[in-house]
């Protein structure tokens, strides 16, 4: 959100926000800025714990529905299995299908399922004996819940109790005369449920939201901590690399999801305030990418030892401080800078020593950045708009099914590109119907042959193949997700059945609810997950009627049919009104591409007029949303090893996953006001308007695939902009202004990059380095080079947010070093000669402080040893030499402290406290 002034107040001193030290400590809930607890690392794995939420709820509505079914069959003198049947059914579909933020769609939901499922219950009672009839009519229930599906989730719930009951009713062979009784088992059971929901699964949107900025939180720690095992000099670049990678995509995730839980209004009421949440969470994520990169490229660096320990011992402060303490992380980032300062005061030192002090120093900004942009975020829920220009939050990304959305939106624009005119229009909705009734008219058929009681396998097939796929390869890797599980599921299901027989119902019913509930989990995770628990399930209902002798060959049916029904609508999708996965990824690159130059438009506006109300990051967002279809799209159906396949799109991948940091970083730098002199500002909006006209020939080259037009890099004019602006413009603002510009000027090369892979010719008189700074006009070396935070430039305090727990190195703190008795585990490196011990207390806890890490950093900055205090005592064998304690407890600021081990086999004692 950008409001008149925000810069003027970033640039003056005055007018800036309150420091750190002066936040208070009540304004965060506990549930984001407590401490760090075991569950956490569930909360990073799923965020908003949305699907242990999907498991718990079909779990509480498979029991409730099956409790329900079974007592109702007794009331209403119907066979206990049809009760049970019916029941469990309103049960399953509720669990499966049925989700919403607020009661009132909940019970909509709930009480509407009985009404069309006992419908076409009495409808297959009719249509007893009339076999094709039968299996016709289930069809095309399965072709009209794809309709339908456009129209809403009431309608595709409307849909598939259509299509389950009428497969439920041609299966179970219900009589005509118990479905008046059915229908009341179904609305009875339907209100146990809704009131079991509502009861122990109460939709709270405002929790999960919070949950999800816990998880922001404990990923940000988790990379940081990543960050000191990338300073030891022992450890394996490559190795740091992929850890640091695979958390900065779980970071990235995290955030999407929070945008798009921020877009739901029963989690954030005040738009204006949800729109500073997306800032501050942005910015953070934007600083904590930046320090992640210039630590690797500290780390090809070789730093001195003294730097690169005091750069471990920051950032291990920075990982254990708790948020609500994030004003004491500027002490740490003092001892940072007097390192990175003595270095570069030091006419002796190597260049590469001055290089490396540089990124520290970096580091060190970014850090203290992090620090007031985490006291601003948990001051937020005091926080109100000061000007009526505050721009309300506009979301990026909507979640579909608790996920974030990947190849549906290229695919829907895609249809509708291609039948906007006559008959064509009515394509994009008969499409999926057509699929699914194809596919289920050649697969029905054979699946009777193969088993006349079960064939409606061949259905469930086509059904799960066109649901929620979009590409050739998705429903490819839904085949194999399928085969996988249902084998899985048929192995693990058979053994449960021996181990519990088939005499003890309850213990079967057991099974099978727990199988149901573990494959709702796993369904966003994996789809084999879900056919695993499925098959358990319907493996224990099938003992109950099937003897051993014929259940390896009913499984092996099953798999079959299951195969032929996805086969079917895959080979019908390609088939019928195709659209190849190769159009699709167009289109997701032309999104891409769009969403780059609706971010340019924004900063253009921004800088000429700058009391428009712009949201950039918010076109950033859009960016990284669109950088994420590209990459579902382009999923291959097997990840093959580097040179197996061609590096085509993963080089186009590359190339557009660093644009995307440069997009990050520009939005941020280009937050800025300024005031240039006339010939400037024209130059200026020269260059982004021609940089706007590259983009739009590649979208129009992208859309059409003929080129027209090319693509004019802007490398030059920013180097000769940048070249005038720094006489013309002195101060903080320029010096944003500069960032900015490199920032743009990066992002136009990687730009250029992947217009030229993608056939747009350059411009004539430029190859493929236009653009680029020569050897004597290139910056100074910057972190991660081509990652968009490259150039860790401060961030502003009022545009940075939360992350980590900074830390502090907090009050004085008493040490004496003596001999003395040692208690407490320690875990060290298996090498320590000498024994250091003593005891952790707070003015709180005197006889010893709970919940103590001790962490022990070397002077080459490696991390050697590290435990927990016992009872408020440690132990730790060290060997001689200067080391550092980082001490972190519960509710406490963590406390940095020097200790020197002089010789091997001393008994040295050291009591802290915080």
């Amino acid at each position: 959100m950008t409001r008149p002034g925000t810069a003027r107040q970033q640039a003056d001193p005055a007018s800036a926000a309150p420091p750190a030290q002066a936040v208070t400590t009540d304004v965060a809930p506990r549930r984001v800025a407590g401490p760090y607890r075991w569950w956490d690392r569930v909360l990073v794995s799923d965020p908003g714990l949305g699907q242990l939420q999907a498991g718990w709820r079909t779990l509480v509505a498979m029991v409730t529905s099956l409790a329900v079914g079974y007592g109702m069959s007794h009331a209403l003198a119907v066979p206990p299995m049809i009760g049970m049947m019916v029941g469990g059914m309103m049960g399953l579909m509720n669990g499966f299908a049925v989700a919403g933020n607020n009661w009132v769609t909940l019970a909509r939901s709930t009480l509407w399922m009985p009404f069309p499922y006992t419908l076409v219950l009495w409808v297959a009672a009719s249509l007893s004996g009339h076999r094709t009839l039968e299996i016709g009519l289930n069809v095309v229930a399965l072709a009209l819940t794809f309709l339908l599906a456009r129209f809403g989730p009431l309608a595709l719930l409307t849909g598939m109790m259509l299509f389950n009951g009428l497969m439920v009713g041609t299966i179970a062979g219900i009589p005509s005369a118990l479905v008046g009784k059915a229908f009341a088992v179904a609305l009875v059971t339907a209100a146990a449920v809704l009131a079991a929901r509502l009861l122990l699964c109460h939709p709270m949107p405002r929790e999960d939201l919070l949950r999800t900025q816990r998880a922001f939180v404990v990923e940000a720690r988790r990379l940081v901590d990543i960050t000191v095992d990338a300073l030891d000099p022992d450890t394996a670049p490559k190795r740091v690399e992929r850890r640091v990678n695979r958390s900065l995509r779980r970071l990235n995730l995290v955030t999407l999801t929070i945008d798009a839980r921020l877009a739901q209004p029963e989690a954030a009421t005040d738009p204006v305030v949800a729109e500073l949440l997306h800032r501050h969470l942005f910015d953070a994520e934007l600083a904590l990418r930046g320090i992640s990169q210039a630590v690797q490229v500290l780390t090809a660096q070789s730093p001195p030892e003294e730097l690169r320990q005091s750069l471990a011992v920051g950032l291990l402060l920075a990982r254990d401080t708790p948020p609500a303490e994030a004003g004491g992380l500027r002490p740490a980032v003092r001892t940072i800078r007097e390192q990175a300062d003595a270095i570069l005061r030091d006419p002796r030192a190597a260049a590469r020593d001055a290089e490396s002090a540089v990124v520290a120093r970096r580091v060190a900004e970014l850090l203290e950045s992090l620090a007031d942009s985490l006291s601003g975020w948990l001051a937020l829920g005091r926080r109100t708009p000061d000007t009526p220009a505050a721009v309300p939050f506009e979301p990026a990304v909507a979640l579909e099914n608790d996920r974030i959305p990947g190849s549906a939106a290229p695919m829907r624009r895609v249809l509708t590109a291609r039948t906007r005119s006559g008959w064509q229009r009515a394509v994009p909705f008969v499409r999926a119907p057509l699929h699914a009734g194809v596919a289920a008219a050649i697969a029905c058929p054979i699946a009777d042959a193969i088993d006349p009681q079960r064939f409606y396998w061949g259905l469930v097939g086509v059904m799960i193949t066109l649901f929620g796929t979009n590409t050739t390869h998705e429903r490819l890797r839904k085949f194999g997700h399928r085969m996988i599980g249902t084998a899985a599921g048929a192995v693990i299901g058979v053994i449960l059945l021996h181990w519990v027989g088939r005499d003890h119902v309850y213990w079967t019913l057991a099974v099978i609810v727990l199988g149901l509930a573990f494959g709702s989990w796993g369904m966003q995770r994996a789809y084999a997950l879900w056919t695993t628990g499925l098959v358990v399930a319907l493996v224990q209902l099938y003992g109950l009627t099937t003897p051993d002798s014929r259940m390896d060959d009913l499984l092996g049916e099953r798999l079959l049919d299951n195969g032929i029904g996805i086969l079917a609508a895959a080979a019908c999708a390609a088939l019928i009104f195709p659209l190849s996965t190769r159009s699709i990824a167009r289109e997701a690159e032309h999104g891409y591409v769009r969403a780059v130059q609706n971010l340019l438009i924004q900063v253009s506006a921004r800088w000429e007029e700058p009391d428009s109300p712009v949201r950039l990051r918010g076109a950033a967002r859009a960016v990284d949303v669109a950088l994420f279809e590209v990459a579902e799209v382009s999923r291959p159906v097997v990840p093959m090893p580097i040179g197996v396949r061609g590096r085509g799109s993963l080089n186009r991948m590359a190339l557009l996953t660093t644009a995307t940091g440069h997009a990050r970083a520009l939005a941020s730098a280009a937050d800025v006001d300024i005031d240039l002199p006339p010939r400037l500002s024209e130059r200026l909006q020269l260059v982004t308007r021609t940089f706007t006209d590259s983009l739009r020939a590649l979208d129009h080259h992208l859309v059409n695939g003929t080129a027209q037009g090319t693509w004019r890099p802007v490398g030059p004019m920013v180097r000769e902009l940048r070249a005038r602006l720094r006489p013309a413009a002195p101060g903080p603002r320029a010096q944003r202004l500069g960032t900015a510009l490199r920032e743009l000027e990066a992002l136009d090369t990687t730009l250029a990059a992947f217009a030229e892979r993608s056939g747009l010719p350059l411009a004539s008189g430029t190859d493929r380095d236009a653009g680029r700074p020569g050897p004597a006009q290139r910056p100074a070396p910057a972190p991660a080079a081509g990652q968009g935070a490259a150039r860790l430039v401060r961030t502003p305090s009022t545009q940075v947010a939360v992350a980590v727990g900074p830390a502090t190195t907090g009050r004085a703190a008493t040490g004496r070093a003596t001999t003395g008795p040692a208690g407490g585990p320690a875990r060290t490196d298996g090498t320590a000669a000498a024994r250091l011990s003593g005891s952790v207390t707070c003015a709180a806890h005197p006889d010893g402080c709970p919940g103590v890490r001790i962490t022990v950093i070397n002077s080459r900055g490696q991390r050697v040893a590290q435990t927990h205090a016992d009872a408020g005592r440690y132990r730790l064998g060290l060997m001689p030499g200067s080391h550092t304690l980082v001490v972190a407890a519960a509710d406490h600021p963590p406390r940095a402290q020097s200790v020197t081990v002089h010789a091997a086999g001393a008994d040295v004692r050291l009591d802290i406290r915080l």
